[in-house]
């Protein structure tokens, strides 16, 4: 078992129940607004287009641009949470955030558009960990489930909603301006977020504050391999040539070094990220099983919205509606999810992918029994409802079960480096299922239809590979 460096306990007296609750709520909501970003522009794209008179390449920018440096922050800043305080890192990162959003609604460009996405993906980055950390922070052993559960939740529906919340500001925003409110929105939620963190969450780090250097060597291979990885990732339509992906190995090559320097590094001082929590296997497989899920899970928003705007012409309001009971199944499920996990363990997460399987399988079926296709919004609410029970089952208590054996002390940076498994897991499973939606759709000569099915089947098939994951973990846990 890892231990905390020498000087620092591990825990100290709990903090008053009421006041800790309120401390949470402050940042459930902060990471809300923050992961409602990562989903709630892609319906906004047209009107941007028109608006600012933007390229392919700007779009992609300010779609795939804040998810890029989104997951450049996340360790980083979750280093920074554990040494100096999780407060300063939280209130510092929501008002930029703030004052990006409001810089991005202002726009007149696009150019100083994705200027402002990336600042806006950076300071999310800066947030998230902290929050995850504040979990870990206030909360002890089992009494942790609850709002772990409550953060699987504010994830499941933040990504699952977006569409849906972007579709009804434009309608009331108007074609035009509507897709400024997409981040006017943050504006108001943000100051009230600040203000509020800075009053809530403990101002210090359990133990002596850590005044050393935070790792730079360490910072900048970690930037430098994420980087190389995301890149042809997030720019796989814009960047037509196959020499892209090699920036796929030299990413490698980076991380690599990376984890050379960080366990040289640990001899001397407490470095970025401790390798030695990946000999914990609660941790190395619940990361590995969230970057696969991540890869299958948001890939579908990405090509059903696709599929229902540009291949069935319904409206923006009517594809976010159409997602609905996926967010609806995976919040009620995620609540249920986060009370019971100590009691079930990984077979809980097994259950959830299992019925996410069964559920998208019921929607490709749904397919081939409305050949016309008239009413897809309408009959895949099932089927999505039930894929969003699994998912519920699926986030919140694999977020549990991984971060359950991690020391306090490195409680952000190990939250920081689940998070950016998922952000790559994220990018690799929109390129993967993307380049299937656009291949078949070009091979069977624009039938969205045939397209949606393939690149949902691939989706499914990548979360099925999270299942085996699971069933590893349990099967080795067994006596």
């Amino acid at each position: 078992m890892l231990r905390p460096p020498d000087g620092v306990t591990r825990r100290r007296p709990a903090p008053d129940d009421r006041r800790r609750w309120q401390a949470l709520g402050v940042g459930l909501v902060a990471a809300f607004m923050t992961l409602l970003d990562v989903s709630i522009v892609n319906v906004a794209v047209p009107s941007m287009d028109r608006a600012l008179r933007a390229s392919p390449s700007d779009l992609q920018w300010v779609l795939s641009g804040y998810a890029l440096t989104f997951g450049l922050a996340l360790v980083p800043a979750g280093r920074f949470g554990d040494a100096r305080g999780r407060r300063n890192a939280f209130v510092a990162g929501i008002t930029l955030f703030t004052l990006t959003s409001a810089l991005a609604g202002l726009a007149t460009s696009p150019g100083w558009l994705v200027a402002a996405r990336l600042l806006q993906g950076a300071a999310a980055g800066v947030v998230n960990p902290q929050v995850t950390g504040l979990i870990q922070e206030l909360f002890l052993g089992p009494e942790r489930a609850r709002p772990f559960g409550l953060l699987g939740a504010t994830i499941g529906i933040s990504t699952a909603i977006g569409p849906l919340l972007g579709g009804l500001l434009i309608a009331l925003g108007g074609e035009e301006h509507g897709w400024r409110w997409v981040f006017f929105v943050n504006v108001p939620v943000g100051i009230v977020a600040v203000i509020l963190g800075w009053r809530l969450l403990p101002s210090r780090p359990q133990g002596p504050v850590d005044n050393r250097r935070l790792d730079p060597v360490g910072v900048l291979l970690l930037g430098l391999g994420v980087v190389l990885l995301l890149l042809p990732l997030v720019q796989q339509q814009q960047w037509r040539g196959a020499e892209k992906w090699l920036l796929v190995p030299a990413g490698l090559v980076a991380l690599v070094a990376f984890g050379l320097w960080e366990r040289w590094y640990a001899r001397q001082r407490q470095p970025l990220f401790d390798l030695r929590l990946f000999a914990v296997r609660s941790y190395t497989l619940g990361s590995l099983i969230a970057l696969v899920y991540f890869g299958g899970f948001t890939a579908i928003f990405f090509i059903f919205t696709l599929y229902l705007q540009n291949g069935l012409g319904y409206s923006a309001l009517v594809a976010g509606l159409a997602i609905t009971p996926f967010a609806l199944g995976s919040a009620a499920a995620s609540a249920l999810g986060g009370r019971i996990v100590n009691r079930y363990g990984r077979p809980l997460v097994a259950t959830g992918l299992v019925t996410v399987v069964v559920g998208l399988v019921g929607v490709v079926a749904i397919l081939d029994l409305d050949p016309g296709h008239t009413a897809v919004p309408w009959l895949t609410a099932g089927p999505l409802l039930v894929a969003g029970l699994g998912s519920g089952l699926v986030i919140a208590p694999n977020q549990t079960l991984t971060l359950s054996e991690v020391p306090v002390p490195q409680a952000g940076s190990g939250a920081g480096m689940l998070q950016t498994g998922q952000r790559i897991g994220t990018a690799a499973g929109i390129a993967a299922v993307g380049s299937v939606f656009f291949a078949s759709l070009t091979a069977s000569d624009g039938d969205w239809s045939v397209a949606f099915r393939h690149s949902l089947l691939l989706a499914t098939g990548i979360i099925a590979l999270a299942l085996v994951a699971a069933v590893t973990d349990i099967s080795r846990s067994r006596p």
